[in-house]
Order: structure tokens, then C-alpha cells, then sequence
């Protein structure tokens, strides 16, 4: 190794730095508190507003994913429990977490060792085989990974699966069944490379999968096959609806056709194009699902359609990167918020292209917006967020993301197709797919 740090160069940065009034003061005061609260400017404290302009009807009490990576199944479920409220006039109503858990581990389990049987031709410690091992079937997700799930498997209410220790800590049921399917992965890669026939790998495959499946019943419970459901409205009025399916639940009384909506992405990379269509290799989780496909566009173009949405009160599902400029007890989202510049008295100066491709931030968390402050401009200036962290935080759980955090950290949108400009609708659905490797930041999963 070249060029080591030496004696006298230490020397130096000790009697520079201790010299320095501000880093005493500084130290002084981070070395017993919090950093968040030693940083945060107060002009921007007592600014914190949690009225809006706009805001979406129906909205429920916040729910908790807790010790779980599931935000992105959370936002999708409280997005349609949002038009079933509407319906029926409901005060309260969850949908079923566990329920999803249970269908994603399973075809998170099958799309790894189909992955590891098409790339049974790899060295072991090639870097897509690395990747693939690394956390085959990780909490997280994205909109097309939710959608192909609801399609397959429909919904039902909490009820009629309830969450599980394991559902909502998964770390140790996550962990047993990554060991087993890397197990899984040794010997399919092993009967491949022996020359094994396609039948026998794939009745191989059936049977590591039961074996999956006995153990998602083991921690979530089974899933239902059909069931009846009973509520009361607002006005106290009792409805019940038998002889339901998981599917049956969702297209009649939940009813959004999710092929209608697209997802829209905002990520100024520089080996990457704005209006063009990306999809992410070995990225999803049912087999036969459709794939993972964003359009690049400008922020302001996903605040448009997100405003378009609102309006016409619709929730909208977005991932962004939440552990950035976050406050979690006051539930703020925002650039200004904390003043590490003047804290530290240096400049953190990387925007948000070079944050992507230095490793410094990715998508990693999904939530909903359920409304929007506009100013007398029509100009947003913040907005509302319905978060899966319980009611403790913020406004009973409801967040508020500042505009200017919006521009730096949040990288996706889920609007319906009505909500999009004509030729960027075209350019979603005709333009061919450019294919990201797996491991490219916008295959990052929302957990």
C-alpha cells in the first residue's frame, strides 16, 4: 500500500483541530446528544406546518410494519384500503400483511432458484452469483413486484390472517430460509452442471419449494382460501359479504385495474436518459409476472402527475430514500432541517446523480401521499405522507415531505395512466425496456 498516513501529518490534523473553538463547542455538544438535535435549525423547527391545501378523502390511522421490511406491500395495501373505506364508509380497516408476506417469500423463493438453474453456467464467485445469494428473498419490493402479487393472489382482511411474531420480526425466519434455498442453490447448480435432466431439476426445484412453503406455515400461518367478511360502517350499519375469495375480495370490492397504472422514476445518472424505459435483470418475484419497468423523467414532471393524482383523490404510492434529512419523531422530511454544514463548518456537496452512483443513497423505502400544500401559485411547497411506522411519529403517523426533499430524495411514483401527458404514456407502453444490471442503484427494493 502507497503513501500512509505518517506521525507528523497526525500531529498536525491534532493541533489544527484542537485549536479550533468550533470543534470543541461542537464535540461538546454532540458527545452526550443526539446529532439529529444538536444540527437542527430552528428557524426551519418552528416552521414545521402539518396543514395542506390538498388532501385525499378517506384517509385511516396509520398502521406498523414494525421489525419488518415490508413498507412497499404496506403502501400498497393502505392505498387500496382507501377506495374500500370509500365504499363501504368505513372508520378503520387493514388488509392482511401477513398474507402478502406469505405469497412474496414463496415466489421470491421459486424466482431465485429459477435464477440459479439459468445461471448454473457461472463460477460461483462471479459477481451475478454473489448477488443473487446475497439476500434471495429480502422483505423488500417495487410496484410491479406488488402488482404481480395482487393479480396472482388477490387480498383479504387482516382478520383472516393476523400478523405473526415473524411477520412482523422476520429477521429469523428470513434468515433459516435463506440458508436452506442457499443450500437449495449448491445442489440444483451441482445437478445442472452433472447434466441432470430438465424434469428431474425441475421436480427438484417442487420439492425445495415445499419445503419453503412448510416453513412459511410454520412462522405466518396458512393462507385462506375463502372466508366471509363483517363489518359496520361510520354510521354503525352491519354489512357482511360471504363466501369470498382472496380474488374475488379485491375485484369486487376493492376494484383498482392495476394494469392502468404506471410507474415513473427520477434518476439523473449519467449513464442514464431522461423519457426512456428501464427494467432491472433478475429483479422480481413471480416467475411468470410482468417484468419491472420504470420511465425516467424529470422531477418535476413526477411532482405533475403526483398533483394530477391528488386532485383527483387518488393516494399515490412513491419510493424514496427515507433515512436522509428525516426527523422521525417530528415526522419531517427536509433539506433544511438539519445544518450539518455549519455544524461540521465543511460543505457536503454531492448532488443527487453522484449520490446514486457513489453509493451514498438508493430508493429504500415506499409510502403514499395523500396530499399536497400548494401555495397561491399552484407551486407545491410540501407534502402529505401516510407512513407504515405506526402513530407515534409526526401527525399520528402522517409525515410531511418538504418540496426541495422531494427534488433530492425521492425517486419514484405510481400514478394512474390518466394522470400522464400523452406522449409520455406512449413512451411507457411502446418503448422496448433498457435492461440495468442487477445490482444498478434502481434496483434497489423499498424494505
Amino acid at each position: 500500500m502507497r503513501n500512509p498516513i505518517d506521525i507528523k501529518t497526525i500531529d498536525s490534523f491534532n493541533k489544527k483541530t484542537n485549536s479550533d473553538g468550533h470543534v470543541r463547542s461542537a464535540r461538546n455538544s454532540t458527545f452526550r446528544n443526539n446529532l439529529l438535535e444538536v444540527a437542527m435549525d430552528w428557524d426551519q423547527f418552528r416552521s414545521i406546518d402539518h396543514s395542506f391545501s390538498d388532501v385525499v378523502s378517506g384517509e385511516m390511522p396509520t398502521t406498523n410494519q414494525k421489525s419488518s421490511g415490508r413498507c412497499w406491500g404496506f403502501a400498497g395495501l393502505n392505498l387500496f384500503r382507501i377506495y374500500l373505506g370509500r365504499k363501504y364508509n368505513l372508520k378503520d380497516f387493514e388488509f392482511s400483511q401477513s398474507y402478502f408476506m406469505f405469497w412474496d417469500k414463496l415466489e421470491k423463493s421459486n424466482y431465485f432458484l429459477e435464477s440459479i438453474i439459468e445461471t448454473a453456467d457461472k463460477e460461483w464467485n462471479s459477481r451475478l452469483i454473489m448477488h443473487l445469494l446475497h439476500n434471495p428473498i429480502q422483505d423488500g419490493g417495487q410496484w410491479d413486484m406488488w402488482v404481480n402479487l395482487v393479480d396472482k393472489y388477490g387480498v383479504v382482511p387482516q382478520t383472516e390472517m393476523p400478523e405473526s411474531y415473524s411477520s412482523s420480526n422476520s429477521r429469523y425466519m428470513n434468515r433459516l430460509i435463506t440458508r436452506k434455498l442457499r443450500e437449495d442453490a449448491m445442489l440444483l447448480r451441482t445437478a445442472v452442471n452433472g447434466g441432470a435432466s430438465g424434469s428431474d431439476i425441475q421436480q427438484q426445484k417442487t420439492d425445495m419449494l415445499e419445503e419453503v412453503y412448510k416453513m412459511l406455515t410454520i412462522h405466518l400461518g396458512t393462507p385462506p382460501n375463502s372466508f366471509d367478511w363483517q363489518t359496520r360502517d361510520k354510521k354503525k350499519n352491519f354489512m357482511r359479504f360471504e363466501g369470498l375469495t382472496p380474488a374475488s375480495f379485491y375485484k369486487d370490492h376493492v376494484g383498482l385495474a392495476l394494469d392502468e397504472y404506471v410507474c415513473l422514476i427520477n434518476c439523473p445518472m449519467s449513464d442514464k436518459e431522461y423519457n426512456k424505459v428501464y427494467t432491472v435483470d433478475y429483479l422480481g418475484n413471480v416467475a411468470e409476472g410482468h417484468p419491472i419497468r420504470y420511465l425516467n423523467v424529470e422531477s418535476q414532471v413526477m411532482k405533475e402527475v403526483a398533483i394530477r393524482s391528488l386532485k383527483n383523490d387518488d393516494p399515490v404510492w412513491f419510493g424514496c430514500d427515507v433515512s436522509k434529512h428525516f426527523h422521525r419523531d417530528l415526522g419531517v422530511m427536509d433539506m433544511d432541517l438539519f445544518d450539518y454544514d455549519s455544524f461540521y463548518d465543511l460543505k457536503f456537496g454531492m448532488d443527487k446523480g453522484a449520490r446514486l452512483e457513489y453509493g451514498d443513497s438508493q430508493m429504500t423505502h415506499a409510502m403514499l401521499f395523500t396530499g399536497v400544500d400548494l401555495n397561491s401559485k399552484n407551486e407545491p411547497t410540501k407534502w402529505r405522507v401516510e407512513n407504515s411506522w405506526g402513530t407515534k411519529g409526526g401527525d399520528k403517523g402522517y409525515h410531511i415531505m418538504t418540496d426541495k426533499w422531494f427534488d433530492e430524495y425521492n425517486y419514484e411514483v405510481v400514478v394512474h395512466k390518466s394522470c400522464l401527458p400523452e406522449e409520455l404514456l406512449e413512451l411507457f407502453l411502446k418503448e422496448e425496456a433498457i435492461r440495468l444490471e442487477p445490482w444498478d442503484p434502481m434496483g434497489a427494493l423499498a424494505r
